[in-house]
């Protein structure tokens, strides 16, 4: 988790279309389209040439960039260069991206090292029947790319935040083992100011289960504390479904309890579900 987060401004109108993932690998950069093609094909992915519609920005257009449309299972997506509105969005200087990871190479933008692969259609993880299979789907395209290009480092866009590649990896073949998936890489903890104080709350949680989570900083809690109570709670919505009425549960520690009460937040366009620790005694 890093910095303030007062704004979800810049975000909405290229999340809401559907989620895309950034991968930065030297192996982009230095194969040729068609070379590109054949490893993609190799790996299964049934590469198909499409016309280079830009996905609203998130694709570079010029003549020299291919763009191919992916199938693996239930995956389905549109692949190609990153165009300037993805990589504005992944900025990691920005103070609204997060960062999980080391810091990218200086060069990441340039020479096509930077490629968007973007769920055709914008269709979410979420959407419709099972859920679980399509996301487990799309996780591992992503792995096979990590490999398949020795990619270091990798953006979710729903939760605007980077991994480092191999972590990413790891944490998705734990995911394959254990059925829990990698919340920390694809959820965001972002402290905000409100006027009530302090909060941390989620981004990335609403493309699994349609609301975020909000709470106030306890006294004395530090934002870690926040976040492994938070990410919690965010693994506990991402295998079991939302969070649909008021409810009262166990904490992380003994004597600890946590409220619940999910809401419609009209600006963001989902529910959010505001938390509330009591430490007991």
């Amino acid at each position: 988790m890093d910095g303030d987060d007062n704004s979800n401004e810049g975000t909405r109108g290229l999340v809401s279309a559907g989620p895309f993932a950034l991968i930065v690998a030297q192996g982009f950069g230095r194969r040729s389209p068609a070379e590109v093609e054949r490893a993609l094909r190799h790996m299964g992915l049934r590469p198909e040439g499409v016309a280079a519609d830009g996905q609203g920005g998130l694709l570079a257009t010029d003549p020299d960039s291919p763009t191919f449309h992916l199938r693996l299972g239930a995956t389905d997506l549109v692949a190609g260069p990153a165009g300037s509105a993805a990589l504005d969005l992944a900025d990691p200087d920005a103070p609204a991206t997060s960062q999980l990871a080391a810091g990218l190479p200086p060069d990441w933008r340039g020479a096509g090292r930077c490629w968007a692969f973007v769920a055709a259609g914008g269709a979410t993880p979420s959407a419709g029947g099972g859920q679980a299979t399509r996301m487990r789907e799309l996780f591992k395209t992503l792995v096979l790319l990590i490999d398949l290009f020795d990619a270091s480092h990798i953006f979710w866009s729903p939760a605007r935040l980077w991994s480092d590649a191999p972590q990413f990896r790891a944490a998705v073949a734990e995911m394959l083992t254990s059925g829990m998936p990698p919340v920390l890489h694809l959820v965001a903890f972002r402290r905000h100011e409100t006027a009530g104080g302090a909060h941390v709350g989620t981004r990335g949680l609403a493309a699994f289960a349609g609301q975020e989570l909000t709470a106030a900083i306890p006294a004395g809690w530090t934002v870690a504390d926040m976040v492994r109570r938070l990410a919690r709670l965010a693994l506990d919505i991402m295998v079991n479904g939302p969070i649909l009425e008021t409810q009262r549960a166990r904490g992380l520690q003994q004597g600890e309890w946590v409220d619940l009460s999910p809401r419609l937040d009209a600006d963001r366009g989902h529910a959010v579900v505001d938390v509330a620790f009591d430490r007991g005694g």
